[in-house]
């Protein structure tokens, strides 16, 4: 290689370097706000736990809502057809 196309390929190493740094550093701070909004959330629970909710119902709440409507109804329905069939209703 001529010392333009080392010149070249150096300057190439350092801007794929600069954008991997900057890549890692990106994610580095999103875990880090991950780890505050886990804690923040963890707090939520601590103080309706500490107003007597049941955090595990809350949690199911909070799953259920994310969901579509007809899913729940259809998982519901065989969820009632199964403790028929057990004898549990």
């Amino acid at each position: 290689m001529d010392p333009i196309e080392d010149s070249t390929a150096e300057a190439t190493y350092r801007v794929t370097a600069g954008e991997l740094r900057q890549f890692i550093e990106r994610y580095e701070r999103l875990e880090v706000e991950k780890k505050d909004i886990a804690d923040q959330q963890k707090e939520v629970m601590a103080d309706a736990k500490g107003r007597g909710y049941d955090t595990k119902v809350l949690r199911k709440v909070i799953a259920l809502r994310k969901r579509d409507k007809d899913d729940i109804a259809e998982e519901e329905a065989v969820l009632e057809m199964y403790k028929e069939a057990l004898g549990m209703s």
